[in-house]
């Protein structure tokens, strides 16, 4: 059999189509899938990325819940222990504070304390980001918090390919997965593979742009970020390659440490806090493995130590930028 074309494999989508595609086709594949949440089924959630879901399904698998956070992730554990395989669409990623009980207590433990008993194969689908005008209590990226858990696998896509990969992925996987998807992502563009069986393994970083002077580690959509510092840095002569784990949990530490020994420099680029974040784990790691191999040491880039604010020219500054990477990079490689 002749392999296709790519131009007929791969059609530009939106990140949201993506996600969309993904629920879908894990839908009609099994019908245990179902999708739970504020707003699913009437208003297809406040970004409108699981719009027409319910009219091809129903309102027995896409199922609005009342504002309770607590109870429907609640119900989401109990179904996924019982054989179902929920995806808890959780509005917010800052409303991780209402469910940590159920997900880390509950959820991350049960195949452990049952010795192996009971699977818990719950996906738990949410945002992050700031610069969205949302005030403090809905621009946070709490992406560290979740990591931190044994029992919990973590995903954090940055492309629309990745995003549909990633949530088949989950939605198949046996254990606990939280996915945190960018709230300005979602209208983003990329190819996406037409195949549906299209799976991005846990684990497994992505090389974005290669380079060989110093090394970009970013997250979610700081990925779009460090690719536009790259652009700036290569009209200076300076190629940076740019390494997105696309999971923190399990973190490819292999592949970020090979890529700082190459370049010999490096640095993360993350979102969430810089105090106990990812992006200070992910210093560490590259230090650990790669420190005989830099010619300087590992920098980070991350959001403030703040609350995010409401002004606009104030959320603006709290978040790391394409120019703050470039001048990072310069400093580290001409000091």
């Amino acid at each position: 059999m002749s392999t296709p074309d790519v131009a007929t494999r791969t059609r530009v989508i939106s990140f949201s189509k993506a996600v969309n595609e993904a629920l879908a086709e894990e839908m009609r594949r099994d019908e245990r899938v179902l999708i739970l949440g504020e707003d699913v089924a009437e208003a297809g959630t406040p970004f409108k990325v699981l719009a027409g879901l319910v009219e091809e399904f129903g309102t027995d698998r896409v199922i609005d819940t009342p504002i309770s956070e607590p109870g429907f992730t609640g119900i989401g554990v109990g179904a996924a222990m019982t054989g179902l395989r929920p995806v808890v669409d959780l509005m917010f990623g800052d409303f991780l504070t209402l469910i940590m009980d159920q997900l880390v207590n509950q959820a991350a433990k049960i195949h452990y304390m049952s010795g192996g008993k009971l699977t818990v194969p719950l996906t738990v689908r949410t945002t992050l980001g700031a610069t969205r005008r949302s005030a403090a209590q809905h621009s946070q990226s709490l992406h560290a918090w979740v990591s931190h858990v044994p029992g919990l696998k973590v995903a954090l896509p940055s492309t629309p390919a990745d995003a549909k990969g990633l949530m088949k992925t989950a939605i198949r996987d046996d254990n606990p997965v939280v996915i945190f998807e960018d709230k300005l992502s979602f209208q983003e563009k990329g190819p996406v593979p037409e195949d549906d069986e299209l799976l991005i393994p846990f684990g497994v970083a992505d090389v974005k742009r290669e380079g060989r002077d110093v090394t970009l580690i970013a997250t979610s959509s700081m990925v779009q970020v460090a690719l536009a510092a790259a652009e700036t840095l290569a009209a200076d002569g300076i190629e940076a390659e740019v390494i997105d784990p696309r999971t923190t949990s399990p973190l490819d530490d292999a592949a970020l440490i090979e890529s700082a020994k190459r370049t010999g420099r490096c640095i993360v680029i993350d979102e969430g806090h810089r105090r106990y974040g990812v992006g200070a784990e992910m210093a560490a790691v590259v230090a650990d493995g790669a420190f005989w191999w830099l010619d300087g040491p590992v920098r980070r880039l991350s959001a403030m130590d703040v609350p995010v604010p409401f002004s606009p020219v104030l959320e603006d500054l709290t978040v790391p930028t394409a120019p703050d990477v470039v001048a990072e990079a310069v400093a580290l490689i001409r000091p």
